[in-house]
């Protein structure tokens, strides 16, 4: 299993994303790292992606306002974090650029990536049983088309692998089963996830396959 940091560095990392989007919505800077960064996280060269939710309760899923990051490592860990959390914030096009007034309204979660691992082409119908709901993230990737989902993704929705895999295509904007055509590449990865309990809270690590547990629990209680 992909864990690389410990939950101390977990957040640390959150909490940067935070601080970093809070002085760029104030003074439009990118900040350094600080001084008492850990030094693996300057270091380390991993795949970030930075999420960003309205905050509806500690119970309930919160509406995404921002998700931005880099598939593969480009920055060290913390200079990921830094530039993928102001993505989130001000660059995503399914949203309006965040005003410094929604902070207190949104949490921050962290998805640290592992190296992305190329499925064996040549046979796409095995694809469903490779990929693990609760560990693997995916992107898809078919000519100048290319699509990612975070591994959190499928379990926060219920979707099983194929269907992931067809949720993936389209986020790429091909078709939901372009996944069986050989000519599309499908590859996995898999992610150590930090996030806020609640805005400006608790930083835990999730662990996706307790969550699903969860899932398939209450699909069990509504059959």
């Amino acid at each position: 299993m992909f864990r690389p940091y410990s939950i101390e560095e977990g957040k640390f990392l959150v909490r940067l994303a935070r601080r970093a989007v809070e002085e760029y919505l104030r003074s439009g800077k990118v900040i350094q790292p600080p001084p008492d960064t850990p030094s693996r996280l300057l270091k380390d060269k991993y795949g970030v992606f930075t999420t960003i939710e309205v905050f509806m309760g500690k119970d309930r899923r919160g509406e995404l306002r921002g998700c931005i990051g880099f598939p593969q490592a480009v920055y060290n860990t913390v200079n990921g974090v830094i530039r993928s959390a102001i993505a989130a914030a001000v660059e995503d096009p399914r949203f309006e650029p965040m005003s410094i007034e929604e902070l207190d309204k949104v949490t921050f979660e962290v998805s640290i990536l592992s190296p992305l691992e190329l499925l064996e082409p040549g046979n796409p119908r095995s694809y469903p049983e490779k990929i693990v709901v609760g560990r693997h993230g995916i992107v898809i990737q078919r000519g100048y088309y290319s699509g990612l989902l975070l591994p959190q993704v499928p379990v926060e929705y219920c979707w099983d692998s194929m269907t992931f895999l067809n949720e993936g295509c389209m986020k790429a904007f091909l078709p939901p089963d372009c996944w069986l055509d050989e000519d599309t590449s499908v590859l996995v990865y898999e992610a150590q996830i930090f996030k806020e309990v609640e805005p400006n809270g608790e930083v835990v690590e999730r662990d996706l396959m307790e969550e699903l547990k969860g899932c398939k629990n209450a699909n069990k209680n509504e059959g």
